[in-house]
């Protein structure tokens, strides 16, 4: 089981994302004027907030003393907060320019950096690397609400597209998997490498949360990353996966699978010769993402079963090690992403980590705030202020670390 991307759900519900007026929203939402609030250092009840990084991060955070407001109607049920901000929440234009890297085992990965930043932004302005969901992308809204909100700070923003997703290439027989951290080093050697004078942070959602948080854990005092935020990771993929297979969960893994299998057969060639424990068959009829993990995930990089991979590939058991400010934000009735996965005892003494967990949210939905009901999530303000606290407070210093992939094209996409 992994985290999952919008992209995924389109296919399997007949109706398409359209523009919404205002006025087809309830209004009641906005009351500004009678909010409860706590004093400004103190979170609002409505958020659980624990974490041994508290001290360091909370007073940067300016919005946690407000209450989560859930909006109306679409806040009240977890699936129809993930559906209604898959399909309906806007998303913004970005013209993004293309950069394949050749890695070292000869795979292919595309960075998707925004058109005219080179020019605009000097060169020691912070970089901003994110990670989508299981096979999302560049494209996905809030991927780019994310990214218009840190550029609109002065910051440069790269998309990490994985292999096979967002239209990258596949070069070789191989994606990529939840613990699989090989791509993310080339990809954090060649942004530092660019900007050697310039911090460096990473945002991860759902499995590119999970990967990113495996990144920090196993990198620990040598991560050259300044920070990073960790959004709807499903940390614990056993439990993931248990849940993943219950009740209405069951049209996500449907939507998952079809997406893995469609970047699978646009690449089937590359596999056909695959012999041992491949089975390539029920690959490309998986029926479910652990038949997907089960048949190709879990052989290609050396696992013995796919339990095995999953209990292996959990971020949860990465949080100890990380040495790097860390801000991790979950839904509680997040069905992709439960919270009874969430590592709390680890994340509670680790004191570079603090963790959000708002009451409603959904998964990858957070249909609240300012911007709510169609424009960006609740959580991109309390990201953008952890993040630009960092930076604030981060010596300028330059790095030296050598480039390992090779640009093999860069074009405007």
């Amino acid at each position: 089981m992994a985290g999952a991307s919008y992209a995924a759900f389109y296919p399997l519900f007949p109706f398409r994302r359209i523009p919404l007026s205002s006025h087809l929203i309830p209004a009641a939402h906005n009351g500004a004027a009678t909010i409860q609030m706590a004093d400004d250092k103190t979170p609002h009840p409505s958020l659980d907030v624990i974490g041994g990084g508290s001290v360091a991060f909370l007073p940067a955070l300016k919005t946690l003393n407000r209450p989560y407001n859930p909006f109306p109607l679409v806040g009240q049920n977890p699936h129809f907060e993930t559906i209604f901000a898959s399909f309906l929440r806007v998303t913004p234009y970005v013209r993004y320019k293309r950069e394949c890297i050749r890695t070292k085992d000869s795979g292919s990965i595309a960075l998707d950096w925004v058109v005219g930043d080179s020019r605009r932004l000097p060169p020691d302005s912070p970089v901003l690397i994110l990670l989508p969901g299981l096979t999302g992308g560049s494209e996905d809204s809030y991927v780019k609400h994310l990214l218009v909100k840190a550029r609109s700070k002065g910051w440069r923003v790269v998309v990490f597209n994985s292999r096979g997703c967002g239209d990258s290439p596949v070069t070789t027989p191989q994606f990529y998997s939840a613990s699989f951290l090989g791509d993310m080093r080339e990809v954090v050697a060649v942004v530092t490498s660019r900007y050697p004078n310039a911090h460096i942070y990473a945002v991860g959602w759902s499995l590119g949360a999970n990967i990113l948080v495996n990144y920090l854990g196993e990198e620990s005092l040598a991560c050259p990353l300044a920070g990073a935020v960790s959004l709807c990771n499903p940390f614990d993929l056993v439990i993931a996966d248990k849940d993943f297979r219950k009740g209405f969960n069951i049209v996500y893994d449907k939507a998952l699978t079809r997406a893995l299998c469609r970047i699978f057969q646009k690449h089937a060639l590359l596999f056909e010769e695959l012999d041992g424990e491949y089975d390539i068959p029920s690959v490309a009829n998986a029926k479910s993402v652990r038949d997907f993990d089960q048949g190709l995930t879990r052989v290609s990089f050396g696992f013995k079963s796919v339990d095995d991979y999953y209990s292996n590939s959990s971020s949860s058991h990465a949080i100890s090690d990380v040495c790097r400010p860390l801000l991790c934000i979950q839904a509680a009735n997040d069905p992709i992403a439960p919270a009874s996965g969430i590592p709390r005892d680890a994340i509670k003494v680790n004191p570079n980590c603090l963790l959000i967990v708002t009451p409603k949210g959904g998964h990858l939905g957070w249909v609240a705030g300012s911007e709510a009901p169609l424009g960006a999530p609740w959580t991109d303000p309390v990201v953008m202020d952890f993040l630009e606290y960092l930076e604030g407070v981060a010596p300028k210093s330059s790095r030296s670390v050598s480039p390992a992939g090779s640009v093999h094209d860069v074009k405007e996409v």
